[in-house]
């Protein structure tokens, strides 16, 4: 019996392999897009819903979808983000506070917020980082068919020609979105970890930079901000470590020395333009050292940004 064992073990073991090794890199890159295509088509359908949704219900002009994209491949430091996007959203409908936004708006309401899901992209090295800008506000400028304003808050400037040899680098986003002419003003707040190449960088795309050792000169300008005229609208990128960590620990990249939520929160009620996406990326929750904290920042940020775009 023994020795039966050890066969039955021994060919399972080769069976094992062999059925592993079989399977082309190719056949599951395959298997992976039929997914996510699967995924997009429902997550175009669910939007479309709420569309008719919105209408029926009338008064409103647009309103608010939230998609994760589990993305990562781009970090280049601490993995981790990948459980973003859920943590987030268990944090907006925890029940430790309202519904309602600072504006007043309620997120029960279809035509403030709808959730549409995440893109199920996994891989080893999952992460929520700040590549996603790219691939984004490029497709809101096509879809649009014109270039937007670009309101980018961050520690860092993330425009690096080509970091660590990969074009498509987080440090890189706002350098292609620049090279691609689908952003015609991009304003970069809370900058405080910038070297050489990120200052002529910003002079080569002519980017407004605000770093943090001159807020308090700039804090008026900040937060009476008017943009979007003569484009197809403002899109805003949050990345969470803009805050001083004192209020958001669970990040990849601590900087301290940065904004308060407030600071954000004023920047962002106060800003006139029309707001026609957004996205807040690079929260880890494996760092999140205060039970949760970063999740509701993150939360917080997603409810206000939802009551800019819906109209």
């Amino acid at each position: 019996m023994l020795k039966i064992g050890q066969r039955g073990i021994r060919h399972l073991q080769r069976f094992s392999t062999a059925s592993f090794t079989t399977v082309s890199a190719s056949s599951i890159e395959k298997g992976q897009n039929r997914v996510v295509d699967a995924s997009l088509t429902l997550i175009r359908e669910r939007a479309k819903l709420k569309g008719e949704l919105v209408r029926l219900l009338g008064g409103a002009k647009a309103s608010t979808s939230l998609l994760g994209v589990p993305l990562g491949h781009n970090s280049s430091f601490l993995q981790g983000p990948a459980f973003a996007p859920p943590r987030i959203r268990e944090a907006i409908w925890c029940g430790s506070t309202n519904s309602s936004t600072e504006e007043g708006k309620e997120l029960k309401d279809p035509r403030v917020l709808t959730d549409v899901g995440d893109v199920p992209v996994q891989e080893i090295r999952d992460c929520g980082d700040h590549s996603i800008s790219y691939p984004v506000i490029r497709a809101v400028s096509e879809k649009l068919g014109g270039p937007v304003d670009v309101l980018h808050l961050d520690a860092h400037p993330d425009i690096y020609d080509c970091f660590e040899g990969n074009k498509y680098s987080h440090a890189s986003s706002f350098a292609r979105i620049m090279e691609g002419g689908h952003a015609r003003r991009l304003l970069q707040v809370g900058i405080r970890s910038i070297n050489k190449e990120g200052r002529e960088q910003g002079k080569r795309f002519g980017v407004e930079q605000y770093e943090m050792r001159t807020f308090s000169r700039d804090r008026e300008v900040l937060e009476n901000l008017k943009l979007g005229e003569g484009v197809k609208g403002v899109y805003i990128s949050i990345d969470v470590d803009c805050l001083d960590p004192a209020f958001a620990p669970g990040v990849s990249h601590i900087e301290p020395g940065g904004l308060s939520f407030r600071d954000v929160l004023n920047i962002l009620h106060n800003l006139q333009g029309d707001v026609v996406g957004a996205d807040v990326v690079e929260f880890n929750p494996q760092r999140d050292t205060v039970d949760g904290m970063t999740a509701m920042v993150a939360a917080k940020l997603v409810r206000e940004l939802a009551a800019k775009i819906s109209k």
